[in-house]
């Protein structure tokens, strides 16, 4: 059997081709540390996270006695979840609220609310972690039908909150909560303010240390009672990244 030998050829290709080619190339080798950078390091957790919205900067600080949260949130920056997303609910005097990832093309007049990444955190509700205003904590679906208090993994809260007095605090223990507010507690609720009548029933797992007044900000926005207290006008969360922690 006579062997035909192939020819060794090197093949060319059209100059346009080549130039997507060469562009796909260059895509390629910048995504791949992208990609690589969205793992979770060390050093991270000894970051800050930052929250450019439309409204201004906020920075938080997350807690290491919150670690599934703490680095839950931190890996969701790190791959751009929150970019583009809206603060959906808002209630002067309450908290505003975000992490819905269907708000990111959400038309007017769409109400916002349910979304996720697809799974929930065991609670790390931790009786020392308190809603002062600023604290900011995970939300979850009621205790009828999550007793368990899992928290969503993408949906969160920052408290803007009221002063209170000694007298709503003592009706608030013997009515709403059943316990006893702390007097380092109830300090803060008289002079900086909160919500106590969510204390030790959703995880806190940071705080705002800089731009409470973009929380104020945010929280005097009118919104749509009937979207379930969407903002008239969007609210949107830029950029999400981490940021050098300063003391």
């Amino acid at each position: 059997m006579k062997f035909v030998a192939h020819a060794i050829y090197v093949a060319t290709v059209p100059v346009t081709t080549m130039k997507q080619l060469l562009f796909l190339l260059l895509l390629i080798s910048h995504l791949a540390p992208a990609q690589q950078d969205n793992k979770l390091r060390k050093k991270d957790r000894r970051r800050d996270v930052e929250l450019v919205t439309t409204s201004g900067a906020i920075r938080l600080r997350l807690y290491d006695a919150t670690p599934q949260h703490r680095d839950n949130f931190l890996q969701l920056v790190k791959s751009r979840f929150y970019d583009s997303i809206l603060f959906h609910r808002v209630i002067q005097g309450f908290m505003v609220q975000s992490g819905d990832p269907n708000s990111r093309r959400a038309a007017a007049g769409q109400r916002l609310g349910t979304g996720g990444p697809g799974y929930t955190l065991p609670a790390e509700i931790k009786p020392e972690l308190f809603h002062q205003k600023g604290a900011l904590a995970a939300a979850r679906n009621g205790d009828d039908v999550n007793p368990e208090r899992r928290s969503s993994a993408s949906q969160f809260y920052i408290v803007q909150g009221k002063t209170w007095t000694d007298s709503q605090m003592d009706s608030l223990e013997r009515v709403r909560v059943k316990r006893k507010i702390t007097q380092e507690q109830r300090a803060v609720y008289r002079t900086t303010g909160g919500t106590p009548q969510l204390d030790n029933q959703y995880t806190i797992f940071g705080y705002v240390v800089k731009g409470q007044d973009v929380i104020d900000r945010i929280a005097a926005t009118p919104v749509n009672r009937q979207l379930g207290d969407r903002p008239a006008q969007d609210v949107r969360i830029v950029q999400a990244r981490l940021v050098r922690r300063r003391q």
